[in-house]
């Protein structure tokens, strides 16, 4: 995991002052790095014994569509606003810089009782917790969460009432 952190870049002060930035995007031009990371996000029993994975705008996607591909599990979409057509299921949440809303087409989850969440990255869990209340509004149940990077300093995890896995923890 030297190599995972190697390829984390931070950037202070972005997106607004006091907030240091973590872009994972460098994992992306790695591609053995990036093919042992997928693998080891894809290999854990809460992502084996789930229905499908919802991954979150935008960089979740990435990660979320590769190990889609590699568990041959349906991927989901939480969206920002303005992103998704049809019957949608919305929540507003905190951000460490802002406020945001994420939405899941209604339609997308209908035929499926348990999820994972995949993102890139955890920090206060704020955007998690969004997509656990609306998963949770509709009698949905989380299996689990993998991110790429946590930063343990905000102590997210011990928020949520299921199993989280990062890859590197800073």
């Amino acid at each position: 995991m030297d190599k995972l952190e190697r390829l984390i870049s931070s950037y202070k002060d972005f997106p607004k002052k006091g907030i240091v930035f973590r872009d994972v995007l460098e994992i992306l031009q790695d591609p053995i790095i990036f093919k042992e990371l997928i693998q080891n996000m894809s290999n854990v029993d809460f992502l084996l014994n789930s229905d499908a994975i919802i991954s979150i705008d935008a960089r979740g996607f990435i990660f979320g569509s590769a190990i889609s591909l590699y568990t041959s599990k349906p991927l989901i979409f939480a969206r920002k606003p303005g992103k998704l057509p049809g019957e949608l299921v919305s929540n507003s949440y905190d951000l460490e810089y802002g406020k945001n809303t994420l939405s899941i087409q209604k339609k997308s989850i209908e035929k499926f009782n348990s999820f994972v969440i995949v993102d890139d990255l955890i920090a206060t869990g704020g955007t998690v917790n969004c997509v656990y209340e609306i998963l949770r509004s509709q009698n949905k149940k989380i299996t689990g969460l993998s991110v790429v990077v946590e930063l343990e300093k905000f102590e997210a995890r011990s928020r949520f009432p299921f199993h989280t896995l990062s890859q590197l923890k800073i």
